[in-house]
């Protein structure tokens, strides 16, 4: 493994951690009143962009970072779009 798929690694297990604390903790409390609907959206679909990229590409730093990070936004946005849903039912 050479050092620039290394510092892409490094660089992914940091960006991609980032979501984790979050997650986390919209998973365990289940609001998500102050998180932005359209920010995570955008975080969604582009990072299905760039996981089609990594695929396209065979970029094993780009695959990993974005396979983990589709993932945690997804949770995020999950719980985003139910909680707005039962705002709106509650009106």
């Amino acid at each position: 493994m050479d050092y620039t798929t290394i510092i892409g690694l490094v660089s992914a297990a940091l960006t991609t951690g980032a979501y984790v604390p979050q997650a986390v903790k919209t998973w365990r409390t289940r609001r998500t009143g102050d998180l932005s609907l359209s920010m995570f959206s955008m975080v969604f679909l582009g990072t299905v962009g760039w996981l089609a990229y990594g695929l396209l590409k065979d970029d094993l730093p780009i695959i990993l970072a974005n396979t983990m990070t589709l993932g945690t936004s997804f949770v995020i946005l999950f719980f985003k779009v139910k909680e707005v849903q039962e705002g709106r039912r509650n009106r």
